[in-house]
């Protein structure tokens, strides 16, 4: 039986495979497997990567998969991009599903950078102490910023090399703007260090740096590779239900039950 593939790890993508799964819609999520308790998704799961777009292409044909929604994170580009490359190989369809980037509000102390290198550059001119709430992948382009004392949340311990002045806090979210308070006056910060990852799971960290008046450094997100997008599970789910729709009648259509590969897909 032909499926649905939701390349996962987000709230959206969680949250659109049940939707899907309580449609009647069989769906397999993927899962990179970089946290080591991942929150899992209803339906099949399957945990590891592709080995690349072609990896990615032939694991497409091997399991008939009638279409993709690319749901990962704003800045799992590299995924993105072999999803974009591996569907127009296979000729399987593809959405992007992705998060509207957060919009700065008045009060706002933003200073926007391309990477997070340059955020390591930035940091030093703006406090000495600075919540880091990265990523644990992206700690690394600080380690030789020994100006700037960090405290490092992130939902596992970060990849090495660690800047030489940190503490570490292990932390999930959903946050809230009084439980970000508290963390910014314990640690007494005077810079916020995010990406533009969007959502509402971690947006409390800019509202409270706006109470607190601290300047924030945020990552712009890479570029898209030009995948159609959605930002609604909603959008995405109709999208999907309709791939499936499709799928479901040309299988009973086809002689021997399996789908036509050579039919229009939409």
């Amino acid at each position: 039986m032909s499926a649905l593939l939701i390349l996962g790890g987000t709230a959206e993508a969680r949250e659109l495979a049940g939707v899907l799964h309580s449609r009647g819609v069989p769906v397999v999520s993927s899962l990179a497997g970089r946290v080591a308790a991942p929150r899992l998704p209803p339906g099949e799961v399957r945990i590891g990567g592709f080995g690349g777009p072609e990896g990615l292409s032939r694991w497409l044909a091997e399991h008939d998969v009638f279409a993709v929604v690319d749901a990962t994170h704003p800045f799992a580009a590299r995924m993105s991009a072999s999803a974009f490359e591996a569907c127009a190989s296979a000729g399987v369809p593809l959405l992007r599903l992705e998060r509207p980037g957060w919009r700065e509000r008045p009060g706002d102390r933003w200073h926007w950078v391309d990477d997070v290198e340059a955020a390591a550059d930035a940091v030093g001119g703006l406090g000495p102490r600075a919540l880091l709430a990265l990523g644990r992948q992206q700690v690394a382009a600080f380690a030789g910023v020994d100006s700037t004392w960090f405290l490092i949340r992130s939902v596992g311990p970060p990849d090495p090399p660690l800047p030489p002045r940190h503490e570490l806090l292990l932390d999930r979210g959903p946050f809230t703007v009084s439980g970000e308070l508290g963390v910014l006056d314990e640690h007494r910060i005077d810079v916020v260090i995010t990406r533009d990852s969007g959502g509402d799971q971690t947006v409390a960290k800019l509202d409270a740096a706006r109470v607190r008046g601290l300047p924030v450094v945020v990552v712009r997100r890479p570029p898209s590779p030009g995948t159609t997008a959605v930002t609604t599970v909603a959008e995405a789910a109709a999208w999907a239900s309709a791939r499936a729709e499709g799928a479901a009648a040309s299988e009973e259509s086809s002689p021997d039950g399996s789908r036509d590969l050579d039919s229009p897909s939409g």
